[in-house]
């Protein structure tokens, strides 16, 4: 049985995740900045390689392919690192705007339920009255 939405709604600390939406937004900048300012490992020279020790097991060829094969994915993975982070940014900037607007509606809704209990109290002193 699924729970009904609004017993969702009630559950969820509203006054927490307000409060607690600048934090997540800054920091969300701050990784954004910290992430997004490096730039990627630089590719090692090749001339390292040319200077290993002929006795290990490796050929300079096999080691430069597996630095190369390395080289990339570290690569493909600071790409999606920084993806990541731009992704992580941009919900936490929606989710800032997001929860200001559900705040909005909030207080808009104690309005309205306070104005409406003034009407009707206003209705039944009138039907009462007459």
């Amino acid at each position: 049985m699924a729970i009904p939405w609004l017993t969702v709604l009630q559950i969820v600390p509203w006054r927490e995740v307000v409060n607690n939406a600048p934090k997540v937004a800054e920091g969300a900048k701050k990784l954004w900045s910290t992430i997004g300012g490096k730039s990627p490992i630089p590719v090692r020279d090749t001339q390292d390689m040319r200077n290993l020790n002929p006795a290990e097991t490796l050929s300079a060829a096999q080691l430069q392919a597996y630095v190369t094969r390395h080289d990339s994915a570290l690569d493909a993975l600071h790409a999606q690192m920084l993806e990541s982070s731009a992704l992580i940014k941009t919900l936490a900037e929606q989710n800032t705007q997001l929860i200001k607007r559900i705040e909005q509606n909030r207080i808009r809704v104690l309005w309205l339920a306070g104005l409406t209990s003034v009407i009707g109290v206003l209705v039944l002193i009138l039907l009462i009255g007459n």
